[in-house]
């Protein structure tokens, strides 16, 4: 019987992608703003896609920067030229440590179903998964960028594509987002969800420990104690 909606986050939890997605949204935005000036201090880390996009545009003296057309008109340029970015031999993907063995370990457990929580939008998820050696069929369930601006839609959406396995929503600690920004450990509270903070991204380990996660980790290496944090109870 399934327990357990594990939720990966994708940059900097699962895999490291060489800037390529940024270099793409900078790329797909090429001509379109005012000004380049500020743009490189927003942090891309923890944003859905679409806030990405919005914030650089206003950043960039855009006179509408929520305008979903215009938003829509960028990603639908950066999913192509994130493609090309990933397979045109600049800095490479790479699983973060203790990935593989993860995956494998909670694939094992018949109690787990995996899941995407990511601000990506789901093309540039499957991309950037697939750049990286990690086939996105192993997760069976997903929330991204693409289903809302806001990062705090992302898991109830994700619990409720989980319906037909749980034979109810989950909620509660019975869904565990693992992530390494504070945007992760704080998205599902809103349905109890469990908290896994891992400092392999862009937060150190002090700075992801004060939003109280559930647990709080330097990477993902120690498989048991992972796999632990995510089956325990207490």
């Amino acid at each position: 019987m399934i327990r357990r909606l594990v939720l990966f986050d994708i940059d900097g939890t699962l895999l490291h992608s060489g800037g390529a997605g940024r270099r793409a949204i900078m790329a797909a935005m090429a001509g379109m703003l005012p000004s380049s000036a500020g743009t490189t201090a927003v942090r891309f880390d923890g944003k859905t896609d679409p806030q990405i996009v919005t914030e650089l545009l206003a950043v960039g003296g855009d006179p509408e920067p929520g305008n979903p057309d215009r938003i829509a008109e960028v990603l639908d340029r950066y999913v192509a030229l994130l493609e090309r970015e990933l397979h045109n031999g600049g800095p490479s993907s790479e699983v973060l440590p203790g990935i593989p063995s993860l995956l494998d370990a909670l694939e094992g457990q018949a109690s787990v179903l995996l899941g995407l929580l990511t601000g990506n939008v789901a093309l540039g998820a499957e991309l950037k998964l697939r750049a990286a050696g990690i086939a996105p069929t192993r997760f069976r369930v997903g929330a991204f960028g693409s289903d809302s601006h806001e990062r705090p839609a992302l898991p109830p959406i994700a619990a409720s594509r989980a319906t037909s396995h749980f034979g109810r929503i989950p909620a509660g600690p019975e869904v565990v987002i693992i992530g390494d920004t504070p945007a992760d450990v704080t998205c599902g509270v809103a349905i109890g969800a469990r908290a896994i903070a891992v400092a392999t991204g862009g937060y150190t380990l002090d700075e992801l420990s004060a939003f109280s996660p559930w647990r709080a980790y330097a990477d993902l290496t120690d498989t048991a104690a992972v796999v632990d944090a995510i089956l325990g109870d207490a």
